[in-house]
């Protein structure tokens, strides 16, 4: 997991940063991305792709990301933004945020398959990145971790939809609830199960 890293840190290239986003699949809430610049003499071992942890492991090792990694943050983008620039552009906007809201500026990005040309600083765009930098990796259990908070939250906001066990995911629970309550201000009205439900609530008025 960390053979990007070691390349970089061997050709002296200290503050490499790994970014990933989470929540670009969710019907609601904000997706988050995360930015993590790793310690190259205080490695964390078992960081692996978020998907692939256990809650209760993701937590344990999110501490020690915070403890012992050189820098982080993590940035939200709504679901306006969501709908006004689609999902791409918001997941790369996230990332170039979270970036940019380090305490140390990095001489080097790794990014989870998304090209970052928009900001000056190298980078290299690792398809499913995740599972292959431990720096990437660090990122996705602190997005997954903070976007996960930030939907229980929104659970006791907009109760009735689910949002503490599916995290907004379209499950059968969500798009039940959905058709019977309709969509609240966290929903992203572009997305189609969403889009279908603001029609046809549309079509009952005319």
């Amino acid at each position: 997991m960390y053979s990007y890293e070691k390349n970089l840190w061997n050709r002296g290239i200290k503050y490499v940063v790994g970014v990933d986003e989470v929540g670009r699949g969710p019907l609601a809430g904000s997706l988050v991305a995360a930015a993590v610049i790793l310690d190259p003499n205080n490695r964390i071992e078992g960081l692996k792709d978020s998907k692939q942890l256990s809650h209760k492991r993701r937590q344990v090792l999110l501490k020690e990301i915070k403890e012992k990694a050189l820098a982080y943050a993590y940035h939200f983008v709504d679901v306006e933004t969501i709908d006004k620039i689609n999902i791409y552009q918001a997941s790369k906007r996230g990332m170039i945020e979270a970036i940019k809201k380090l305490d140390i500026i990095p001489s080097f990005i790794l990014s989870d398959a998304m090209p970052l040309e928009e900001i000056e600083i190298p980078y290299e765009s690792i398809i499913k990145g995740d599972t292959l930098s431990a720096s990437i990796a660090a990122a996705s259990i602190l997005a997954k971790e903070t976007r996960d908070d930030y939907m229980i939250e929104m659970d006791g906001i907009y109760p009735g939809y689910g949002f503490k066990q599916h995290k907004g995911y379209p499950t059968k629970q969500h798009i039940k609830a959905l058709n019977e309550i309709g969509i609240c201000d966290i929903h992203r009205k572009t997305y189609k199960p969403v889009k279908n439900i603001i029609l046809k609530q549309l079509s009952l008025w005319e």
